[in-house]
Formats: C-alpha cells, sequence, structure tokens
C-alpha cells in the first residue's frame, strides 16, 4: 500500500475528485445514508490517502486538536469494498493515529464512531466516552485514545 498524507491545498483536482467520490460511495450509497457530505471541513483536514496500483482504496480525514474538537479526531474512516477483509482497515488506522501522535505531536485522539465498530477501535486504545447516540440513521459513539509518547 502507498500511504501519502496532503493539506487540502495540495490536493490535486482528480485527487479531490476521487476521495469524495469515495466517501460518498461508501457513506451515501452503500449504507444508504443521505448526508450532507461536503461539510466545509475539508479545508482543515490533512488527508491520508492509502492506493494499491494507483487506486484509492483507504482513506480518512486527520484534524489537529481544536480545529473540529477539543482533541486531535479521525473522521471519514473507510476501506473500499472491495479491499475488505484485506488489512487495509487496521492499516489505515495505524497510519491515522501515527501521523496524528508523531508528526503532529497529539496526546488524545477523538472518532465518532459507528457502533459496529467500536470493538475494531477498541483494538487500537479508543475507549467509548459518550453513550449510543443516533447520527444520519446510524448508531454512533464517541471514543478517545490517549497516547503516551
Amino acid at each position: 500500500m502507498n500511504w501519502t498524507v496532503k493539506k487540502f491545498e495540495e490536493l490535486s483536482i482528480s485527487e479531490l475528485y476521487e476521495l469524495i467520490r469515495l466517501r460518498i460511495e461508501v457513506f451515501v450509497v452503500e449504507q444508504d445514508c443521505p448526508y450532507q457530505e461536503l461539510d466545509t471541513k475539508d479545508q482543515e483536514a490533512f488527508h491520508l490517502l492509502g492506493r494499491i496500483n494507483g487506486e484509492l482504496v483507504a482513506y480518512s480525514r486527520l484534524f489537529q486538536k481544536g480545529k473540529v474538537a477539543t482533541a486531535a479526531s479521525i473522521g471519514r474512516v473507510i476501506v473500499k469494498e472491495s479491499g475488505r477483509g484485506k488489512g487495509y482497515g487496521q492499516a489505515l488506522l495505524t497510519k491515522s493515529i501515527d501521523f496524528l501522535e508523531t508528526e503532529l505531536h497529539e496526546k488524545g485522539i477523538l472518532i465518532h464512531a459507528q457502533q459496529y465498530l467500536q470493538e475494531f477501535y477498541e483494538s487500537f486504545g479508543f475507549k467509548p466516552i459518550s453513550d449510543i447516540y443516533l447520527l444520519d440513521g446510524i448508531n454512533h459513539l464517541d471514543m478517545r485514545r490517549e497516547s503516551y509518547k
């Protein structure tokens, strides 16, 4: 897997189109969840893109502390359907955490997790910090990871 992290203004038009297409493909179409995908937060984010043979198969949106929450955060965590079950999700989350903790020196990371992925995030040290709530028709919970690096 080839990984790159880019700020919004570093993305090419093709890269931006590709990542938005993947987000809509998964979050809107696949999960049958109409919601406002373009939320004006992309401009504040770092964008982690994972490619295999040039194809975008994994993506997440990363925020420094204070940009969208009181702690750093990870959002729009996606693995393309054809890439699931191959360890790409684990690699994506590992890269996301590593970038925030190593490159940006963040200590706490928040995530608004879909409930069915709770155990997955717990395996990376995230702990629930909220009750389950409905967001865009899908059960979510807030989770936080603390780093002691």
